[in-house]
C-alpha cells in the first residue's frame, strides 16, 4: 500500500462505516473501473476537487453517468467562479493523486458536496490508490463526511 491507500483506508476505519476495500489495478475508462468493480457506472462516484477561491476547495462526489452542472454548483455556493485545479494542485491540496482522490484522508479535509442523486444506495469510491476503491453505503459515507447534498451534476 502507498501512502494515500493506507490514509484512505485509515480514515474509513475511524469513521466506523462498513466498507469493502477492492483492488483490480490501473483502468483506462470508468466503464473498465465499473465492470472490474462489479458495479454499474452511476453506482461509481467520482470525487472532484473545486477551487472556489485562493487556498479554498471543496470536494464535489458525483455519481459516474452524471457530470458537475457548473451553474447549478455555482449557484449552491453563492459564487461567481469556480475552476478544477491542475493535477499538481490537485495532489498538493489532499495528498492524492488524481485518480485516486477520496474525501476520505485528505491531508485538508474539505467541505463535500455531494450530489442528489448519490444518497440511498450503494457506491463505489476511490480509496488513495490507483485501482483500489471502497464499497459503501452512501447514506453512511455522506454522514461520516458531514456532506451537503444538493442538486449539482446533470447527465453526462
Amino acid at each position: 500500500m502507498d501512502d494515500g491507500e493506507t490514509r484512505a483506508a485509515e480514515a474509513l476505519r475511524a469513521s466506523g462505516i462498513e466498507h469493502t476495500i477492492t483492488r483490480h489495478g490501473r483502468v483506462a475508462s470508468l466503464e473498465e473501473a465499473a465492470a472490474a468493480r462489479g458495479v454499474s457506472p452511476a453506482d461509481i462516484v467520482k470525487t472532484l476537487v473545486v477551487r472556489r477561491g485562493e487556498g479554498d476547495y471543496l470536494f464535489v462526489l458525483v455519481p459516474g453517468d452524471r457530470q458537475i452542472s457548473w451553474p447549478k454548483l455555482r449557484a449552491h455556493l453563492g459564487v461567481n467562479r469556480l475552476s478544477m485545479p491542475d493535477a499538481a494542485m490537485a495532489r498538493e491540496v489532499t495528498g492524492y493523486e488524481r485518480g485516486t482522490i477520496t474525501p476520505f484522508g485528505s491531508t485538508t479535509p474539505w467541505p463535500v458536496i455531494a450530489d442528489a442523486t448519490v444518497p440511498g444506495r450503494t457506491i463505489s469510491l476511490g480509496a488513495g490508490g490507483h485501482g483500489v476503491a471502497a464499497t459503501v453505503d452512501s447514506d453512511a459515507a455522506l454522514a461520516a463526511l458531514e456532506a451537503d447534498v444538493a442538486d449539482v451534476a446533470d447527465p453526462a
